[in-house]
């Protein structure tokens, strides 16, 4: 239900184009979504035939649309959590459970991402560059979590719909980079107009390989 309260969350307080919901209700343990249907295309078909005008345009309305989630003003004292101020959904972390959090603040967020691990001199060497580098400071930002080309829709030179909002919440402002930065093999083409609608967090980028290296990824 988290990602039926996100839509209707996100098109109440922004222009960015999302499918207005219709109903959403849970019948014998699974959640169903109605929603309006968008006519488009995913950005990814015919990318690469596109004129430059035509990528700078969408790539400039994705930018635009980024910037006006990131002003969503969080609740008082929210940690990282979803739209309800209740547990995550993210598919690409290792685990039992796709579900996990909340957290009171991007601290328990980290801790929660290198399974516990605390600052201790014995450590490997990464390991220990990577709880440093946990021990940043980040503003808590609305995220999409997966601006991947496959949740964009377009049609001719605007974009229509941005969609699935399942891992959508308040995360570390970082975090929205590193998760477009994995993008699904079919769409390689991607990663290289990612820089040019999310602001480049590099540092961090190399902190989320040190993660994926140790603690596993999907």
């Amino acid at each position: 239900m988290s990602e039926a309260y996100t839509m209707h969350f996100v098109r109440q307080n922004t222009s960015i184009p999302i499918p207005r919901v219709l109903s959403a209700f849970e019948h014998c343990g699974i959640t169903y979504i109605t929603m309006e249907r968008v006519t488009g295309q995913m950005i990814g078909s015919g990318w690469l035939n596109r004129s430059a005008e035509s990528r700078a345009a969408l790539l400039s309305q994705l930018r635009c649309h980024i910037r006006e989630l990131r002003s969503l003003s969080a609740p008082v004292g929210m940690g990282v959590a979803n739209v309800m101020e209740e547990a995550l959904y993210v598919e690409r972390l290792p685990g039992s459970s796709l579900w996990f959090g909340p957290f009171r603040g991007v601290a328990g967020f980290h801790l929660h991402l290198r399974q516990g691990i605390k600052p201790d001199v014995n450590l490997d060497p990464e390991i220990k560059q990577l709880v440093a580098l946990h021990d940043g400071q980040w503003p808590i930002v609305f995220t999409h979590g997966d601006p991947s080309s496959l949740n964009i829709l377009v049609k001719d030179d605007q974009v229509v719909g941005i969609i699935d909002w399942e891992t959508a919440g308040w995360f570390p402002a970082y975090w929205e980079y590193t998760t477009a930065c994995q993008v699904n093999p079919q769409n390689s083409f991607w990663r290289h107009e990612i820089d040019r609608f999310l602001d480049p967090y590099p540092a961090e980028l190399t902190m989320e390989g040190i993660r994926q290296k140790y603690f596993g990824d999907f």
